[in-house]
């Protein structure tokens, strides 16, 4: 099998729900246009089990198959970035300082486009629900949707997603048992000195030195900390501090951020931050307060449901166009939230190494793999509740 012939058919049809989504860019859990969008499809589709307000905006569907069978779940992210769009096209947004630069409008039209097909077709057995999340940039919607109750409500037995990859050919599908994508923290330590004159450094206590030892013995937690194993990413982003080149500043900040598969690795840096946080300001006489923050968990596929999801690339893509054994990367997705709460997996559709990177002002969709990634999620609920 390949791409759905009826999918393909209504390819123009994804192209324009996409860049109208593309051109009306909305952020976090404020994505209310774009539910409304949503909605609208999904009724002229004939859809008519529809809810919203999840995570504020969220929308969840279902859709009645033939006969008793399992709950499959698809999700889909809406939110976009709060960044300037310069890639001049003629359906780029028209927000100011807002633009769908991680895919998140070709995800959502996707789904849609597997929406329809399915709701035509019911070719399964029991339910699909159709899961289209706000705030996956950061806020955690996906973990709002299944704190309120999303699993429980609609008896989803098995969960998954789909995202573009500008570092993978145009629709190569690629995905992996275990950890595909890391847990995010993220880390802040304000320090507290005493300024002066920088020609009397003797008077004043510097901060200034203090951060630069902190963020020297920080890097050390990767080198000699850490079994080499095992991967793990400590990156510190910002260092703020002074004002001019004579001034001994009274404060100093910074922060960065952590990747990591392994639980206990996470717990082993958080201790070992906190330590040397605590040790350097005692050394250099300063006060030192460390904020860290546990984002989202890795992303880990249930390794059956990994390998039924490749199975069904295979059906739609060939066996030369999926890739079962992707790399972990070192990002994060809050999909994590609803592989924790039910087994299911995640997956990448390669959106074109022509493409500009995801969370670039340059970035655009590919609308070509559309046809791709919507028949893809509407063969996972064929084949996993057939008739």
């Amino acid at each position: 099998m390949a791409v759905i012939n009826r999918i393909a058919g209504f390819a123009e049809e994804m192209k324009a729900w996409r860049r109208h989504i593309h051109m009306n860019p909305e952020l976090a859990r404020d994505c209310h246009e774009t539910a409304a969008f949503v909605v609208e499809r999904l009724t002229e589709f004939g859809i008519t089990e529809i809810s919203t307000g999840w995570a504020e905006s969220g929308v969840v569907a279902v859709i009645e198959g033939q006969g008793e069978g399992p709950t499959i779940g698809l999700r889909a992210d809406m939110d976009a970035l709060p960044m300037e769009e310069i890639t001049g096209l003629d359906y780029a947004s028209k927000v100011p300082g807002k633009m769908h630069a991680c895919g998140h409008d070709g995800h959502t039209a996707m789904l849609l486009g597997a929406a329809k097909y399915l709701a035509e077709t019911r070719n399964f057995a029991g339910r699909a629900v159709l899961l289209f999340q706000p705030d996956e940039e950061g806020g955690g919607g996906g973990q709002v949707m299944v704190q309120e109750g999303v699993m429980e409500k609609y008896a989803i037995d098995e969960i998954y997603g789909i995202h573009n990859a500008p570092w993978l050919d145009a629709n190569l599908i690629a995905t992996a048992p275990g950890p595909l994508m890391a847990a995010v923290d993220s880390f802040a330590i304000d320090i507290q000195g005493q300024g002066g004159h920088g020609a009397m450094p003797h008077d004043s206590v510097d901060p200034v030195v203090a951060a630069v030892g902190m963020v020297q013995a920080i890097q050390t937690i990767v080198s000699r900390n850490n079994d080499a194993q095992k991967r793990l990413v400590v990156s510190v982003t910002k260092i703020d501090t002074g004002t001019a080149f004579n001034i001994v500043p009274d404060t100093a900040f910074i922060c960065g951020t952590v990747r990591s598969f392994d639980p206990e690795v996470r717990d082993m840096v958080e201790q070992r931050m906190r330590e040397i946080v605590a040790g350097q300001a005692t050394s250099f006489g300063v006060e030192a307060r460390l904020t860290y923050d546990r984002g989202y968990p890795a992303t880990v596929n249930d390794p059956g449901r990994a390998a039924f999801a490749a199975e069904v690339a295979r059906d739609v893509v060939g066996e030369a166009q999926v890739d079962d054994t992707a790399k972990p990367m070192m990002a994060g997705e809050d999909f994590s939230y609803m592989l924790e709460a039910r087994p299911g997996a995640y997956a990448f559709v390669g959106n074109g190494l022509e493409s500009a990177m995801v969370h670039h002002p340059k970035y655009d969709f590919n609308d070509e793999i559309a046809s791709v990634g919507a028949s893809f999620l509407a063969r996972l609920v064929e084949k996993a509740a057939p008739v």
